[in-house]
């Protein structure tokens, strides 16, 4: 009994010790030499101030008339369709929030799927993802009233996941546009769209980083935040507490298909940019230079002598285009553009996307170990092609053999020079070349046979990067040699 008794007051006391740390109390420790003196009894902590938390119910009673469901019909033509460009196992994990099918994805079946919206002009524009249009037969445009209105697709943009939509109307309530250059990491945020097809649904969170970059979209610096949003959000807009659109809801990292933490939205600014392209030209204009680059990792940044791993590395320049006009070279590393430093290779599609066609750039590039400024005049192509050289593993001296490329060959690889791969192992297999891979050049030096190459490879110090044709991608990969 007495055992019963003890274990009981020592769990009530331990349960008290955990209230009292749960709720910030602290107990006054009073030492038993001192037991009789209150002076000696410290005073308790005081209660710490409570935090205030936003309240959304304004910001939601005044902009969430603004905020449209968008119903879409489509006849199913497969399976939905995948993220593009991006490489296993990230393929699974970045999704746009595909409409919701109601019904089964077969082949010539209807299906019906929802997503988000919102109103920007009085008579009628909306913005949403071009991901939540693709392939509509019919675009049904709700408002918070529950008036519906057939919308016509006016413009979509795939590269940057935009359409804009129009539906007759008048004296709509619309949205404020805000500066995503003013939102800081920590903001709080909130988006209001369709989830699951639940309309005017509202979920709040902060901002998690800025000018994020994603596997599969070269021309968008991404908005992160810990907003729940699931399918059916797609196209919403993101809020800052000031009542402003700052993003376009678009994306979620997720093993699962719906909300993990993670959220992705679109820029106001870029979402702005690509809706007057599309009204005004009828496609949106970007710039172009014409090179194929690659991510400068730490091998590659100590073969060609640059202080840290940084920069786009050019690994091809097309015949013709303003890249080889402005005179940039294999081997170049682009470091800046008009001032503003490329950190990583990923930037600078986005960078010279942003000019437009006809405008002079000046670009920082790194060459033969210093850097210098190369004026060039953009020209209008699709978005430069990043080239997914494989990492290499810490190999310790170089071994391959290769052999001369035939005329055959050379006209088939469109290239006057290059040696093919026979045979590979030790370092070079381990730094990714493989047999039929076609070697172009040592660092930027023009290769025409195995005695060149050996040649090359006896010159250098501690490490080379070839330049490697596999296919129809060209990229370099260092190799270090013991």
């Amino acid at each position: 009994m007495k055992k019963t008794v003890l274990a009981s007051a020592v769990a009530v006391a331990f349960a008290a010790g955990l209230f009292a740390a749960q709720f910030g109390f602290e107990r006054a420790v009073v030492p038993h030499s001192h037991a009789n003196n209150p002076a000696a009894v410290a005073a308790p902590a005081p209660a710490a101030a409570p935090v205030a938390l936003p309240d959304f119910s304004v910001l939601v009673e005044s902009e969430g008339a603004a905020v449209v469901n968008i119903a879409v019909a489509r006849t199913a033509r497969g399976p939905a369709p995948q993220v593009q460009g991006v490489p296993d196992p990230l393929q699974e994990f970045f999704r746009k929030f595909q409409p919701q099918p109601e019904s089964p994805d077969q082949g010539g079946s209807p299906v019906q799927g929802v997503g988000s919206g919102f109103i920007l002009t009085k008579d009628g524009y909306v913005l949403t993802n071009a991901h939540v249009v693709k392939d509509a037969d019919e675009v049904t445009v709700r408002l918070t009233d529950r008036r519906d209105f057939p919308a016509k697709i006016i413009g979509v943009d795939s590269r940057s996941d935009v359409a804009v939509l129009k539906i007759e109307a008048s004296d709509l309530p619309t949205v404020r546009i805000g500066s995503p250059d003013s939102v800081k990491v920590g903001n709080w945020v909130a988006a209001i769209g369709s989830p699951f097809g639940l309309e005017n649904t509202v979920t709040a969170g902060i901002v998690s980083a800025k000018s994020r970059s994603l596997p599969s979209d070269a021309y968008v610096p991404f908005i992160q935040t810990d907003v729940a949003v699931n399918p059916g959000n797609s196209g919403g807009p993101l809020f800052n507490l000031s009542g402003e659109v700052i993003g376009i809801n678009s994306q979620i990292y997720s093993r699962t298909g719906g909300y993990m933490g993670l959220s992705f939205a679109i820029p106001i600014d870029v979402a702005i940019k690509v809706k007057d392209d599309l009204l005004k030209y009828g496609k949106v204009q970007r710039g172009r230079i014409g090179v194929t680059i690659q991510q400068v990792n730490k091998d590659l940044a100590g073969t060609f002598g640059l202080d840290r791993a940084r920069g786009a590395l050019v690994s091809g320049v097309e015949k013709g285009s303003p890249a080889e006009s402005a005179g940039l070279k294999v081997g170049d590393v682009i470091l800046g553009v008009n001032g503003k430093p490329v950190d990583q290779s990923i930037d600078l599609p986005r960078m010279i996307g942003e000019g437009r066609p006809g405008a002079d750039f000046k670009l920082e590039v790194w060459r033969d170990g210093k850097a210098r400024d190369v004026g060039v005049k953009l020209g209008e192509m699709p978005a430069e092609k990043v080239a997914q050289a494989e990492q290499p593993v810490k190999p310790t001296q170089l071994g391959m053999v290769v052999r001369p490329l035939n005329a055959t060959e050379k006209d088939r690889l469109k290239t006057a020079n290059g040696v093919v791969v026979e045979r590979v192992e030790g370092p070079a297999a381990k730094a990714g070349i493989r047999p039929g891979d076609v070697i172009l050049a040592l660092n930027s030096e023009p290769i025409d046979s195995a005695d060149e190459l050996k040649s090359m490879v006896d010159r250098a110090r501690d490490r080379v990067a070839l330049l490697v044709q596999r296919n129809d991608s060209k990229f370099f990969v260092p190799v270090p040699l013991s």
